[in-house]
């Protein structure tokens, strides 16, 4: 079958756009849009607008106490305009016979994710049609009314939502590339075909900006999602600049000039709006900009090895951190792991959710790419679904083969329990070193964290392989359970995490 039977016979078989079985009825959802407040509006802090007298004293009493008896921390940070609870939403598979369209699944789903707790969604490559099978780009969308309507979804439940735009990976295959904005040899190459433009190309930045601020015009979206595709300095071995370059800015291993002027061009254009800008980085990088603030938020964690290596690499990055340990390329020690490793550090991990994660996408005939096959993950998702097509479910590029069923409850458990610490007007005292609030020398490979607000909570974490016992100067109760007497010894097993509240 050739490609164009291939999507033909795509076509008519879908139904409402759904090229494969889902758990429930995918039936088109009503476009009803509905009024909301512009995309990024203006919100005002809960401090100074709900906050009672009382209220204020409990958190200048507690903000004392922080004061009065911690000398020393890795860093004190004020928490504002904070959301943590973020989830990357599978749209559906692309490559794909037929375009996504959300429906009854979505609007269940998304029921869901609100009942977890989250508030902020980003979706992935998955949105666009990067290959032009639907006579698109990397930077329109596959289905734009039916974006349109999930961006409503989203909205009506109070959610924000924003969308993938690389400013540096755009498609080799693609009519508008050009050759000159990429370093000879700089591409993810294969099934990919994804060429990193440089960020010192006057072209591509005259190609890329205007479309970028298109996407926010386009679908009331609160921000994008920037996967930054870029190879820091210290880490670069291609060396030969791009035809179309120009080398104007201070490049050092310490500070990457081009990408730090591009990527503050964005940010800025972003926050303009009222909107949000979310980047990402491989391993556990940093963009080196030389204390300018260029993102909201940076997602951490493509193919690290452990999360030990994580934590230590971005204990101490730039506030927000949004860590996801890659499942695929790393084995993580049960359920907690990742909240172990993220929460004494001011980091919440990212959720994985949405619609089901075929595999479908690895045998779509590819335009522009003939004889090449994705052998790797999505190829094993594929197999995987066709074994499991009732769950439990894949949801993207981060989640193990096979899914770990507990993470959903996991993540809303401790969720829960870290919302309260950060809400806004916390004093977040991370990686306490010098202080009064214990009656004794904190264990080895243990580290304890305060967050100051309405309520004093200490965290408690334990890295090392043996149980250990933390005695505080205070009493405290667990977070999670309220009515629990008073204590100060607190038994900490191995590779364990407490979240404890102060008890006046």
């Amino acid at each position: 079958m050739d490609r164009r039977q291939f999507f033909q016979t795509g076509a008519k078989a879908a139904v409402a756009g759904a090229a494969v079985s889902l758990p429930v009825n995918t039936v088109q959802a009503a476009d009803a849009p509905a009024a909301r407040p512009a995309a990024g509006a203006f919100k005002t802090p809960a401090i100074l607008v709900s906050y009672t007298a009382e209220d204020h004293r409990r958190r200048l009493a507690n903000a004392g106490i922080c004061t009065q008896k911690i000398r020393k921390c890795m860093r004190k940070h004020l928490i504002t305009d904070y959301l943590p609870a973020q989830c990357v939403y599978n749209m559906g598979e692309y490559p794909s016979r037929a375009p996504w369209e959300p429906g009854e699944y979505d609007e269940q789903e998304l029921d869901r994710l609100k009942d977890h707790g989250i508030q902020l969604i980003h979706v992935m490559d998955e949105w666009n049609d990067r290959y032009g099978l639907f006579g698109r780009n990397k930077l329109t969308a596959v289905n734009p009314e039916g974006f349109r309507r999930f961006v409503t979804m989203v909205h009506q439940r109070g959610m924000k939502i924003l969308a993938y735009a690389s400013s540096g990976y755009f498609a080799g295959h693609d009519p508008d590339y050009r050759k000159e904005w990429s370093r000879p040899g700089d591409a993810i190459g294969g099934w990919w075909d994804l060429p990193r433009c440089s960020p010192a190309s006057p072209g591509w930045r005259a190609y890329f900006l205007p479309r970028m601020v298109q996407i926010l015009e386009d679908y009331e979206l609160d921000g994008l999602y920037n996967d930054w595709g870029y190879v820091p300095n210290a880490q670069k071995r291609i060396k030969e600049p791009a035809a179309d370059e120009m080398a104007v800015f201070e490049e050092t291993p310490q500070y990457d000039g081009a990408v730090t002027d591009l990527l503050y061009l964005i940010y800025s254009e972003v926050k303009r709006r009222g909107g949000i800008y979310k980047m990402h980085a491989d391993r556990a990088n940093e963009p080196q900009t030389g204390g300018l603030k260029v993102y909201d938020y940076l997602w951490v964690g493509e193919n690290v090895e452990n999360a030990d290596g994580l934590r230590t690499a971005t204990r101490n990055h730039t506030p927000y951190v949004v860590p996801c340990i890659q499942g695929t390329s790393a084995k993580v020690e049960g359920e907690s792991e990742h909240f172990l490793h993220s929460i004494p550090y001011m980091q919440f991990p990212l959720l994985q959710g949405g619609r089901p994660l075929t595999g479908e996408r690895a045998v779509i005939p590819i335009p522009r790419l003939p004889g090449v096959e994705e052998h790797g993950f999505y190829r094993a998702a594929w197999k995987y679904y066709q074994a499991h097509p009732n769950g439990p479910y894949v949801y993207g590029g981060w989640d193990p083969i096979p899914p770990n069923p507990g993470m959903r409850p996991a993540h809303a458990r401790w969720l829960k329990q870290y919302l309260p610490l950060v809400e806004d007007g916390t004093w977040a005292y991370l990686e306490i070193a010098d202080s009064d609030l214990f009656a004794a020398p904190l264990p080895t490979d243990c580290v304890a964290s305060v967050f100051a607000n309405r309520d004093l909570h200490l965290v408690l974490a334990n890295y090392g392989q043996s149980p250990q016992q933390v005695q505080t100067a205070d009493a405290y109760v667990p977070a999670d359970e309220p009515a629990a007497s008073p204590a100060k010894q607190w038994p900490l097993p191995k590779r364990s995490l407490r979240v404890l509240r102060y008890s006046v």
